[in-house]
């Protein structure tokens, strides 16, 4: 007991740094359990504790245990160093098979704790949540919805556990680190697949089918005073606007009035554009695909991010989610018909063209926001005025908002896309997303559209273990027998995601993450001896070609002056020329010969 106490102590030590807190007493206190079955870790510490992956995992079994007609834990996964990555399902009936619940007429909630697992937030939330259901308290909840929920999806960065590992989280007492056993952010993970965690994801929303996806984290960034922020893709940048405004419509007005009658300040999800000087307006982000609810966006998966504000006490921001978590369920409960009839309708919609690439517009929104007081003074560490937050309420009446308006890049949809069966792993990855693919047969050779790679840039350092690329290209018809290759059409549900990771010119492609970057090198070399004799007889027979060679050399004096370069703008006239060096290896086909 004595050394708990020492720990306590430290703990508020750690804290000393962070900024004071507005004082909190909400209602959704009473959800603590004191003394009883199934109390958690979190409640037996007065919400300053979070259980390691052992604990975790025993718990699971002993919820399973308390009602194993109506949970089952499955292993969806297993991480880089051997975990396993549980999920815990629940049903009324005892139906816990993918086929059985996608048959069921009541919705399916997928909730997601622990991706970056030092913002565990979510597991003591839905542990709280289960063990009411498992005792009786919450019979209600199972009659409503089907509920599948991973306690910790980075287990591997969970086990990495210390009081150092947020510098502006307050609490839990000992946190996970962010990134996985691999340094991998799960969380940048969701489109090029690496890490066994996503796949795994992906695996259960491809069989059981979740009708509302809720991924659970806490923020970074400036001081407010809402404690539970959430958010989705807002409809005028959402490419799937209908299902956005469902969540807008039907589902905040409930999740927020639950959350203000339990006591806690609900609030939208955004970032700071200074953060030394907050009233420079806030940053409205839209997630790309490689983020959860990007990705969600994309696949018209309905999908909410939750950002509990870190430095609000983890007792407060558990017992938030816990109140999110059951308004979510209740407006599901209400609303699943509606919200399957946006996402029908977006699954529908096959756009010609797709946005790719957004930028902050240049002039802001306004909105009201209930911000925190501070001050600016010249720090003598940084040499430049810095930000102090106080701990005082400060109302923003219109506070200006920088939303990711304006459209950076366009590209057009290809009728469909033709993978070379040699790329069995990207084959491998789209099926993970969901993605129909169908090998091609008796298909005679088609005229169709090849990318070209005319400049390029690697990123200068690795980020998520890869080295990305920017590239720029030309596109022209090619004649190719695509036999044995595989199609990808975009008359299909997912046409935008397939778009968004087979066009080399989309950010979050497949190509843009480094999947071929080994188009950029080259494996066979001319000898100057064979090369000029055949390069004379080739400029004899080709008087065009013969006066363009001429003409380089009167115009440009570097490349007269540079003889490798000579040989080398004659060698890649040749045939001899490696025909794949820089050539994108996925054909396309459109509906126009234009639109390449």
């Amino acid at each position: 007991m004595f050394a708990s106490l020492v720990f306590l102590s430290t703990v508020v030590t750690l804290d000393s740094h962070l900024p004071p807190l507005l004082p909190w007493q909400g209602n959704s206190v009473s959800l603590m359990q004191e003394k009883g079955p199934l109390t958690t870790d979190f409640e037996l510490s007065d919400g300053t504790l979070s259980p390691n992956y052992a604990d975790t995992m025993a718990f699971v079994d002993r919820l399973v245990a308390a009602n194993p007609t109506q949970f089952k834990v499955k292993t969806i996964a297993t991480s880089s160093s051997g975990r396993a990555i549980k999920m815990l399902v629940a049903n009324e009936q005892g139906l816990f098979e993918p086929t059985q619940l996608v048959a069921d007429t009541k919705p399916t909630i997928f909730v997601q704790a622990g991706i970056h697992s030092g913002e565990i937030d979510g597991k003591d939330a839905m542990f709280m949540l289960l063990r009411d259901i498992a005792t009786g308290k919450r019979r209600d909840i199972l009659s409503k919805v089907n509920i599948l929920f991973i306690p910790i999806l980075n287990v591997d960065g969970h086990e990495r556990s210390s009081q150092f590992n947020r510098i502006n989280q307050r609490g839990p007492a000992e946190m996970g680190f962010r990134t996985n056993g691999l340094n991998l952010n799960l969380n940048r993970d969701y489109t090029k697949l690496d890490t066994p965690e996503v796949q795994g994801v992906m695996q259960v929303i491809n069989q059981f089918k979740p009708d509302l996806y809720i991924d659970v984290h806490v923020t970074d960034g400036a001081d407010y005073q809402y404690d539970v922020t959430y958010g989705y893709n807002p409809v005028f940048s959402s490419e799937s606007p209908s299902v956005s405004e469902a969540l807008d419509t039907l589902f905040k007005p409930v999740i927020d009035a639950k959350l203000e009658k339990a006591g806690h300040i609900p609030g939208p999800l955004v970032f700071v554009m200074d953060k030394r000087d907050f009233k420079k307006g806030l940053a409205g982000w839209v997630a790309t695909p490689r983020y959860s609810n990007g990705w969600g966006d994309l696949r018209s998966l309905p999908s909410i991010l939750v950002e509990n504000h870190s430095l609000k006490p983890y007792k407060q921001r558990v017992l938030g989610t816990y109140v999110f978590i059951d308004g979510a369920i209740d407006a599901l409960a209400a609303n699943d018909k509606a919200l399957n009839a946006a996402v029908k309708k977006e699954l529908d919609f096959k756009p010609r063209q797709l946005v790719v690439e957004r930028s902050y517009a240049k002039q802001p929104d306004t909105l009201v926001f209930k911000g925190i007081a501070y001050s600016r003074s010249e720090s003598a560490l940084t040499g430049q005025a810095e930000a102090k937050y106080l701990g005082e309420a400060k109302n923003y009446e219109s506070l200006p908002i920088f939303w990711q308006k304006d459209v950076k890049k366009t590209v057009h949809v290809p009728r469909a896309f033709y993978i070379p069966p040699a790329y069995s792993n990207i084959i491998k990855k789209l099926k993970l997303h969901g993605i129909d693919v169908t090998p091609v047969d008796n298909t005679p050779t088609a005229v169709m559209t090849q990318a070209s790679v005319v400049d390029y840039t690697f990123a200068k350092a690795p980020f998520e273990g890869r080295f990305r690329v920017d590239a720029k290209f030309d596109y022209a018809p090619v004649q190719v027998d695509v036999q044995g290759w595989y199609k990808v059409s975009t008359a299909q549900p997912y046409s935008e995601l397939a778009t968004h990771l087979l066009h080399p010119e989309a950010p979050d492609s497949f190509f843009s993450w480094g999947e071929f970057n080994t188009i950029f090198q080259r494996t066979e070399y001319m000898e100057n001896y064979a090369l000029m004799p055949y390069a004379r007889q080739m400029l004899k027979e080709k008087p065009a070609l013969a006066l363009e060679f001429d003409q380089k050399i009167r115009e440009d004096k570097q490349f007269a002056n540079d003889p490798e370069a000579r040989l080398n703008w004659l060698y890649e006239r040749t045939p001899f020329y490696d025909q794949a060096y820089l050539k994108y290896p996925i054909l396309m086909t459109f509906e126009t010969p234009e639109q390449g």
